[in-house]
């Protein structure tokens, strides 16, 4: 089944100075881009029988995660049961140093951490694993797991992998977790597949 994903426009590349084609939407078939331009030419071609996605958003390539390993393996991501004695965001050194982590533990916090990974629209990530557990957390979970980052584009063939992201101004934070800002990533599509949602 063809899904037809509408936002107020498209980048279709990661390349800084890329510009978003507003008006654009795109095709997906399986795990795949099928095609990209104007959304009423998609539609007149691809729209009988296909179901049609509106975000109220810019679709742009999913991100990649240089540092994931880092965010996995020497951060802590509490769990909400923890919230009354740990916070909600992650905890860096010395924070991570005082508690009691176990192998079980960091695979919990690996869990959580690659649920904020889909949130904030990142479809890969690279780094050496060395925690066994974080390892299978990373295998088990849709995001890719890359030796290098690699250039993200929207275009027909390449994998369905994208994000839409509010056209509201947020961008991706600066704060040191590569995460985005609370609110700017609505949607992670993953091999054609809705992982992630905003509530």
């Amino acid at each position: 089944m063809l899904t037809i994903h509408r936002g107020t426009g498209v980048r279709v590349s990661d390349a800084p100075g890329c510009p978003v084609d507003r008006g654009y939407a795109l095709v997906v078939s399986a795990d795949r881009i099928a095609a990209v331009g104007p959304y009423a030419e998609l539609y007149e071609e691809f729209g009988e029988g296909a179901r049609v996605r509106e975000w109220s958003g810019t679709i742009v390539p999913g991100r990649h995660e240089p540092d994931g390993a880092a965010l996995l393996e020497h951060t802590y991501w509490p769990d909400p049961r923890e919230a009354a004695e740990l916070g909600t965001e992650p905890l860096t050194g010395d924070a991570v140093a005082a508690l009691e982590m176990t192998d079980t533990r960091w695979g919990a916090s690996a869990r959580r951490g690659l649920q904020r990974l889909l949130a904030s629209g990142t479809t890969s990530l690279s780094g050496e694993l060395h925690r066994p557990s974080v390892r299978t957390a990373v295998q088990r979970s849709p995001l890719h797991h890359l030796p290098t980052a690699r250039a993200h584009t929207l275009e027909p063939s390449a994998p369905a992998d994208f994000a839409v992201f509010a056209d509201d101004g947020t961008s991706l934070a600066d704060d040191g977790t590569g995460l985005a800002d609370d609110g700017a990533c609505l949607v992670t599509v993953l091999g054609g597949r809705l992982l992630y949602r905003r509530r």
